[in-house]
């Protein structure tokens, strides 16, 4: 069995390269492989399944192609788009992904995260997650009107830029205590995650032994990808015409 891996394309009109970027790996790259997995911030950002455009049913649609041929996708949220529900997982035929995730691929105990979880450092991120993420708040957001969901939804990201630029970077990368203490919990020796925009595979130390963490880049001017094959893992890229 052949399985990929992508996160952070922040997908959005904006940015219609990696949009196409993606419609050409979904229908060539993607094709080759058994399964797909999504592990969060797939869109720039989501207010709600009810909010979803001519660009994001495009998207839809794409990937229900991808699933009726037989193919699984599987999607985890990730911090811009945690709000994603059923209706965009009916309309494409996604399965979801819990964050964390165990799963077993060839073998392979893998434990899949979008990320954020593991940057326990920055204690105001952390805090605002559990507010914003819990199923309460969450269900009571779905009620209030589209507008103000939009609206919320442009002062969080404009907010969340802001606080970035007064934070140095330590601190939104994961924490090597978390890596190990999660990696341990749940017995495996392969992480794959996103959300740090930081492409590169990391060991180790663990009580079992060394283990590997591969983190997925975002898709900007280049497209990043996990392998899972029969020959083991490996992380590749390649380059989005821009």
């Amino acid at each position: 069995m052949k399985a990929l891996f992508i996160s952070d394309l922040h997908l959005t009109p904006d940015c219609p390269a990696v949009a196409r970027a993606f419609y050409t790996y979904l229908e060539e790259r993607a094709m080759e492989a058994d399964a797909l997995y999504i592990l969060g911030d797939f869109f720039e950002y989501w207010v709600g399944d009810d909010a979803m455009d001519e660009f994001q049913h495009d998207i839809a649609r794409r990937l229900k192609v991808y699933t009726d041929s037989g193919r699984a996708v599987y999607l985890m949220a990730g911090n811009r788009d945690f709000s994603i529900g059923k209706g965009f997982l009916k309309a494409t035929g996604a399965q979801w992904l819990k964050d964390p995730s165990l799963i077993t691929v060839n073998d392979h105990r893998i434990l899949l995260m979008h990320g954020d979880l593991l940057c326990t450092e920055d204690r105001q991120y952390q805090r605002y997650r559990r507010i914003i993420q819990n199923p309460l708040v969450l269900a009571l957001l779905r009620m209030t009107s589209l507008n103000w969901r939009k609206s919320l939804g442009q002062k969080i990201r404009h907010k969340s830029k802001l606080a970035k630029k007064g934070k140095v970077l330590s601190i939104m990368d994961v924490s090597e205590p978390a890596v190990r203490k999660v990696m341990e919990k749940y017995q495996v020796n392969t992480l794959i995650h996103g959300h740090t925009h930081r492409p590169d595979i990391h060991q180790h130390s663990l009580n079992s032994g060394t283990g590997t963490r591969y983190v997925l880049g975002d898709w900007t001017d280049k497209g990043w990808e996990i392998e899972l094959s029969e020959h083991g893992l490996s992380l590749n890229a390649f380059p989005i015409n821009l």
